[in-house]
């Protein structure tokens, strides 16, 4: 086994979190000289038309010199979709019974609001 695979498959410290489909590993591992690094793996799984499966994987290597920039923009970029759009997800695979509508500015009075503009924002911790 060659120094390179040694040093892939030695973990420092891990967490996994597990998303539907998706799996992300969060691995510090560390450099020939003793320094820490970060790994974060996407692996996805996807099945084969005779019912096998694989899965594909995408990884990130992040080093020291670019945590605190790239923790930055992480933060900034997940504020600003919460921001604009909640934590609720809104997907036709996350909802089965979801039924693309065209909006009408003008709804009647005994229709149920099925757009997300129909909807009034409740802040739960008034209540």
């Amino acid at each position: 086994m060659s120094n390179n695979d040694m040093m892939e498959k030695e973990e420092i410290f891990s967490k996994v979190l597990r998303a539907g489909r998706r799996t992300y590993f969060f691995d510090v591992r560390a450099t020939k000289a003793g320094d820490y690094y970060l790994t974060i793996t996407e692996s996805k799984k996807f099945t084969n038309d005779d019912g096998s499966f694989h899965y594909k994987k995408h990884k990130i290597y992040l080093y020291k010199e670019d945590f605190a920039e790239f923790n930055s923009i992480l933060r900034e970029m997940t504020d600003y979709v919460i921001e604009e759009k909640g934590e609720e997800v809104i997907s036709e695979r996350h909802q089965k019974d979801f039924k693309k509508e065209e909006h009408n500015d003008k709804q009647s009075d005994n229709e149920t609001p099925t757009s997300p503009e129909s909807f009034t924002d409740v802040n739960f911790e008034d209540i």
